[in-house]
């Protein structure tokens, strides 16, 4: 594409979280608002925007190696737009090591990417990473597209300060949607054809509003109010905090039907000393009664939880407290990940950073114990009936798959359509997903 002319066609990449996902999504809305085309696949798009996430390890270094991908065979380039966390934290230098790069906006100012490409498209380089919370929520397109399946930002940034973070300096400090705007967003988001919504957060319990009657309510005040809209089938949130899990919250687990039994509470390491350096504000101990309640609210609930392993000054004691934990809660999956330091957190300049041999060896251990919890958990869910939403099609002929309440993908054959909730009888297992059998089609 010529620098002066306006793109026809655009692509998103986004990398990363599920808000990551969102963001994507509603950069893609804004841009076919203003009448650019997604590109067909396998065919240059006018203009890429690469949406991008600094928790990946090395993420600047990849989206540089992203960038030098997208040029073309005559050595041009599209339209790009770096957006995102990576460019929000590094911006300026993005800017001076990649002359391709026309654009670089932050994560809260996505909504001017229109003016940004009027002004790119005219020969400007341009830099956006000013941090206005509300603005871009109200500046972005009512209409929402969807599938069966539907993210929905309920609040942004983070005031807990874990000293491995990056995301107080990239996304800010926590910031809640109004009731009313998240409402009439979730509305329109299931007339468009959600029958799932997943409510998202970096520290997604920590929301708080004012509803209609003036009261002010907690996310469990907001997922009940949610659940009053009738064709909207089931709820989830993610990420939590274990300081924000409320009584509320906990209750709502075993008194609303729509909201799934699954629970992502990260809680990175299961000894004291480490999880006081990561500044995580909670115990190992008080991490384990906060589970033993949700547990009692909802006893099939599925348990899910990230860890790091190899934390700066990480013993082979303190790791093994890690494997106890893991063992006393029996998760149904986690994510798992070696430390990497990321400029500007505390934690990357601390003394006794663990090797990278030793890292790797405590990964594998802990992944082991993972994957055995995980199988475990799968194995038990055979000969119990469930529902299932329909998501997508299978590799084989008749095969549809979709994801049970307790976010596992089920894979069965059936006379059914995207969208549809299917009743069904789980009847094997592995250790990512589960076959089964229908019972009962209840058409979208």
């Amino acid at each position: 594409m010529h620098p002066t002319q306006t793109p026809k066609t655009y692509r998103v990449k986004s990398f990363g979280c599920q808000m990551n996902v969102y963001d994507g999504d509603r950069m893609a809305e804004l841009l076919a608002e203003q009448g650019i085309a997604p590109a067909p696949e396998g065919e240059d798009a006018d203009l890429v925007v690469l949406n991008t996430c600094h928790i990946r390890e090395k993420a600047a270094e990849k989206v540089y190696s992203d960038i030098g991908r997208l040029k073309r065979e005559d050595g041009s380039s599209p339209l790009i737009a770096v957006a995102g966390c990576v460019a929000q934290a590094e911006g300026e230098e993005i800017m001076a090591r990649a002359p391709s790069v026309k654009m670089v906006v932050g994560p809260q100012a996505y909504h001017r990417l229109p003016d940004m490409i009027r002004e790119a498209s005219e020969g400007r380089r341009v830099t956006d990473t000013d941090m206005p919370a509300e603005t871009k929520f109200d500046a972005l397109p009512r209409r929402r597209r969807s599938g069966p399946t539907a993210f929905l930002t309920v609040q942004e940034g983070c005031d807990k300060f874990c000293t491995y973070c990056v995301v107080p300096y990239t996304r800010g400090a926590e910031v809640s949607r109004p009731h009313a705007d998240l409402i009439e967003e979730a509305k329109r988001l299931v007339e468009a054809g959600a029958r799932e919504i997943t409510l998202l957060g970096q520290n997604v319990n920590a929301w708080t509003g004012e509803n209609a009657r003036g009261q002010t309510i907690g996310l469990d005040g907001l997922i009940r109010e949610l659940a009053q809209i009738a064709d909207l089938a089931r709820i989830r949130y993610t990420t939590s905090h274990p300081n924000d899990m409320t009584p509320g919250l906990i209750a709502a687990h075993g008194e609303i039907d729509k909201l799934m039994p699954f629970l992502h509470l990260p809680v990175q390491a299961g000894n004291d000393r480490v999880l006081k350096a990561m500044n995580r504000s909670h115990s190992a101990e008080s991490y384990l009664k906060i589970l033993e309640q949700v547990r009692a609210a909802r006893p099939d609930i599925a348990l899910s939880g990230d860890f790091i392993v190899g934390f700066p000054g990480e013993t082979d004691a303190e790791f093994e407290d890690t494997l106890k934990l893991v063992d006393a809660v029996g998760y149904a999956q986690c994510f798992s990940f070696k430390y990497s330091p990321r400029p500007g957190t505390p934690a990357a300049t601390m003394d006794e950073q663990v090797p990278l041999a030793v890292m790797d060896e405590r990964l594998q251990r802990l992944q082991a114990a993972l994957n055995r919890d995980q199988y475990a958990f799968n194995t038990a869910t055979v000969g119990k009936t469930c529902t299932v939403l329909v998501e997508r099609k299978g590799k084989l002929p008749g095969q549809w798959l979709g994801k049970s309440p307790w976010l596992q993908s089920v894979h069965f054959e059936a006379d059914a359509q995207v969208g549809d909730l299917v009743e069904v009888e789980i009847t094997s297992a592995g250790p990512n997903s589960l076959g089964a059998v229908v019972r009962m089609v209840a058409a979208a």
